[in-house]
Order: C-alpha cells, then sequence, then structure tokens
C-alpha cells in the first residue's frame, strides 16, 4: 500500500504541469490591490473544477475554501496564500510575462497561489486520510494597508470554523528551490510609514533672506530623525526609521513654499512602536518651528510584528524534515520586512515559513520587488507537495 508521504509526491509530480500553467496564467495577468476581482473568479473556478466549496468577495477579493475530512469537527487548520501584484513594469523577456502594463507579481504571490491549489487539489483527493477541517485563505492586498488579512478577519475568515491553527508561506530567492525555511518565534516586523510636509515661505533664489527655506528644513529634519536610532533605540530592539522620498519642487532660483518626506518605521516591541510615532512628530515639529517653519506629519499605522508559534513551528520543522530531508529545511534569520499574515496569526497560532526559489545551479536571483524577480519553478512542486503534507500532519498529529 502506498503510503500518505509517498502519495503526496507522486501527486505533487503527477499535478505540476497544470499547476505550472496556473502560476503562468497568474503571473501574466497581475492584479494590484483592492483591484484582484478577476484573480479571485479565476481561483474560484479552479476550486469549483476540484469540487471545492468556496466563498468569494471576502475582505474584498478574498476566497474561504472548505476541505472536510474524517471527523470534521475535531479540529481546523487555515492555509493562506495572497493574491496581489504590484505597480512595477517587468523587464523578464518570457512567453508569460505581465499583460498589464506596469503591474508585476514581483514578491511571489502567483507562486503562492498556485502553490496552495496544487496543495488543495492533493488535499482533496486525500479526505478519507486526514481528521479535521482545512480552510483556505486566498487573501487579497497584501501589498497595500490597511491589508486584506484584517479584512478577511472582519468578514469572519477565522471563524465558523475557528481555525485552530494558521500556516502560511513565502517565496524567499536565497533559498534554493527545494530548500525551506523558517524562524520560530519572532520573525517580521511592525510596519508604520509616516509622511511629512515641511512648510517655510517661497522666494527667489538670489535672496534667501526673504524667504524660510524648507529644503533647507526638511534637510535638517532627516538627518535629526536619524537619532530616533541612534540615541533613543534599546539596541537590543531591532529597529529601522528610513526616509525614501524628499521632494522640494523649487527650481535653480526658487525656493518653494513646502518639501515633502515620506518614510517608513520597523521595529519588534509595540510600546516602543509608539514610542517612535511620538518621536516622529516631537522631532519634525520642533526642528520645523526652531527654523521658522512649520510642519504637518502623519503617521499610517501599518501591520504587527509576525510572531511565528514556537511549539507550532517546531513540529513543522520535523514535518518538512521528513519530506524533503532535514538537509533541505534551513533556519532563518529575523527579518525586518513586514507581513499582514501577522494579523492571522494574532488569531490562532501562526507560522509562515520560507519558501526557495533560487535556481541552485545560477545561485541568488533578482529579489522581491524587482522588476527582474524570477523563480525556479520547480519550487512550485515543493510547495504544494509540502503545503499538504504540513496539513495532514499536523491534523493527524497534534495532540
Amino acid at each position: 500500500m502506498t503510503s500518505v508521504i509517498d502519495t503526496i509526491r507522486l501527486k505533487a509530480e503527477e499535478y505540476y504541469s497544470e499547476i505550472l500553467a496556473i502560476r503562468r496564467h497568474i503571473h501574466k495577468h497581475p492584479e494590484l490591490s483592492k483591484q484582484e476581482k478577476n484573480t479571485m473568479e479565476f481561483i474560484g473556478s479552479k476550486l469549483r473544477e476540484y469540487g471545492i466549496q468556496f466563498k468569494d468577495n471576502v475582505g474584498g477579493f478574498g476566497i474561504i475554501g472548505i476541505i472536510e475530512g474524517q471527523e470534521p469537527q475535531t479540529l481546523c487548520l487555515a492555509l493562506r496564500a495572497d493574491m496581489d501584484a504590484l505597480p512595477i513594469q517587468e523587464t523578464n523577456d518570457v512567453a508569460y510575462k505581465s499583460a498589464n502594463p506596469g503591474v508585476m507579481h514581483a514578491c511571489g504571490h502567483d507562486v503562492h497561489i498556485a502553490s496552495l491549489l496544487g496543495a488543495a487539489k492533493i488535499l482533496n483527493g486525500l479526505k478519507d486520510q486526514f481528521r479535521g477541517t482545512i480552510k483556505l485563505l486566498f487573501q487579497p492586498s497584501e501589498e497595500t494597508y490597511p491589508g486584506g488579512a484584517i479584512q478577511m478577519i472582519r468578514d469572519g475568515a477565522m471563524e465558523n470554523p475557528k481555525p485552530g491553527f494558521v500556516i502560511g508561506q513565502h517565496v524567499f530567492p536565497f533559498l534554493s528551490a527545494g530548500e525551506v525555511g523558517f524562524r520560530p518565534g519572532m520573525f517580521m516586523a511592525s510596519t508604520d510609514e509616516f509622511f511629512i510636509t515641511v512648510k517655510g515661505k517661497g522666494g527667489h533664489g538670489a535672496m534667501p533672506q526673504t524667504a524660510v527655506d524648507p529644503i533647507l528644513i526638511a534637510s535638517h529634519i532627516v538627518v535629526a530623525l536619524q537619532q530616533i536610532v541612534s540615541r533613543n533605540a534599546n539596541p537590543l530592539v531591532s529597529t529601522v526609521v528610513t526616509l525614501g522620498k524628499f521632494i522640494g519642487e523649487g527650481r535653480t532660483n526658487v525656493i518653494p513654499e513646502t518639501a515633502r518626506l515620506e518614510g517608513t518605521v520597523r521595529t519588534f516591541d509595540e510600546q516602543w512602536r509608539a514610542r517612535v510615532h511620538e518621536l516622529l512628530r516631537q522631532i519634525a515639529n520642533g526642528t520645523a518651528e526652531a527654523m521658522g517653519g512649520s510642519c504637518d506629519i502623519t503617521v499610517d499605522r501599518g501591520y504587527p510584528y509576525l510572531f511565528n508559534n514556537e511549539d507550532l513551528t517546531g513540529k513543522l520543522i520535523n514535518f518538512a524534515g521528513e519530506y524533503l530531508g532535514q538537509n533541505n529545511v534551513k533556519p532563518m534569520e529575523q527579518k525586518m520586512g513586514a507581513e499582514d499574515f501577522a494579523y492571522f496569526a494574532q488569531e490562532a497560532p501562526g507560522c509562515l515559513f520560507g519558501l526557495g526559489i533560487a535556481d541552485p545551479a545560477l545561485g541568488v536571483g533578482p529579489n522581491l520587488h524587482t522588476a527582474g524577480f524570477t523563480v525556479d519553478e520547480t519550487s512550485i512542486k515543493t510547495g504544494m507537495g509540502l503545503m499538504a503534507w504540513l496539513a495532514v500532519n499536523l491534523l493527524n498529529r497534534n495532540r
């Protein structure tokens, strides 16, 4: 008799060409956050084809699928994939290159969708091999605040049935195809964005004494904000304050009325996170006023830090080692990137793990969120098979 692990491996191989075509279709037809209607309908068509019940338009264009095994009330496990693309013009020269100008799946969400659909097809054929219920969460709008996770939660995604665990995977270009990575405990940072408009008094560049230069004020604010990390943060609490945009639309001989700064804050401590917001306002306002100007500052609160439940992650590491071989299961470091999967992990013990996508022969390729981002597509076979294996084992062996 074929064992469950061998069955999953065989099905991952059997379904690979179909799931590969799904990934390429989604890659060719990317949709931005809050615009994923066609992606939702395509996923729905596949779930319908597989005979999996689902509900769409959850938290926007999200989908929830349900697969019931034996004794469905015993335990519920949620598996999550995000759906949205990024406003990037793709430079890859492939047959399935993005057909939507200025929009690209540059963060691997097409791989996430395809892998979860592949896992769903495998699991739907194994309903007599596991106890409990599997909830499939296809989540929109991961790339744009407030994020699709919290919107799906508000629409009841984590209720009826309520998951006892939630698992997700994310592509990582520094892991090779066939490898996965896990990090128990603190994994990814919280993320907030801030926007500062510095107000001065415009004037002629040849007569600066008649003006209040907002570009000079903004420059001092940029430098002053660096003391948040260097002189206010606990060195043992990772913190990033980065300014990524500085606009002062004057001319060579024109001092403008205003200047604009935009940036991000990342950390792993909620009390300190709130304190950073206070310091941003104090430093920006104080610097502007001291130099004769003023400023408006807005802080958009983003995603919380992501904590991988240690007990759950430990189990998944062992299960992944059984499926892939322990040498292909790698430890991962904390990341200052952010993920709204963190909201799901606040509702139930959760784990987001890394799926390797680098071609072993070529090494690490272009990074996430770049126009040349690409994947070794054999990683999809790993992703769908491993997700199915983790689900079956967590439901059957969680005692």
